[in-house]
């Protein structure tokens, strides 16, 4: 597989670090509209995590256009307005937690082969652990709301599995 010259690996790098930003508003604007505190905890425990992979890859990121991490992650940006505005309508034009769920998964599939791809091309090995451990937290995420899905759902949650298999 091409490897990526050093200025196309400074791109994805900032490419990762807004679609991290952007996760992490999604998740606190999910958390804001959730009723059930179990989800409205989730979604906020994935938004601080998404926050944790925005710095990784900020502190990778060799440019000298961006602000300072915090100021870069606190302000509104029109791509992160225009998402969330996005984002929004589908949460409240459907059904809230349902919706929001099943679009959180969506997109932490998405994200972790984004991330696992771009690790293959990616020679330098403290960047690429950095893709990788994003992809396996990406992957637990994904777990994390499918875990929550399914008992919102009223399907058989993991906790219930020793009960039907003894029955």
């Amino acid at each position: 597989m091409p490897k990526l010259p050093d200025s196309a690996i400074q791109e994805a790098i900032k490419s990762s670090l807004q679609t991290e930003k952007n996760a992490m508003n999604f998740y606190r604007m999910a958390a804001g509209h959730m009723q059930r505190p179990q989800a409205r905890q989730l979604f906020e425990l994935l938004a601080s995590e998404e926050r944790e992979h925005a710095r990784h890859f900020y502190d990778l990121y060799r440019g000298n256009d961006l602000p300072p991490f915090e100021q870069f992650m606190d302000q509104s940006l029109q791509e992160d307005q225009n998402y969330l505005l996005e984002q929004e309508k589908v949460l409240l034009a459907d059904l809230r937690i349902r919706k929001a769920m099943e679009l959180a998964m969506e997109k932490e599939k998405a994200l972790e082969a984004q991330l696992q791809h771009l690790a293959e091309k990616i020679t330098d090995e403290e960047v690429r652990r950095i893709y990788l451990d994003n992809a396996e937290s990406t992957r637990r995420h994904f777990l994390m709301i499918e875990s929550e899905y399914a008992h919102l759902m009223g399907m058989v949650h993991e906790t219930d599995i020793d009960t039907f298999v003894r029955e």
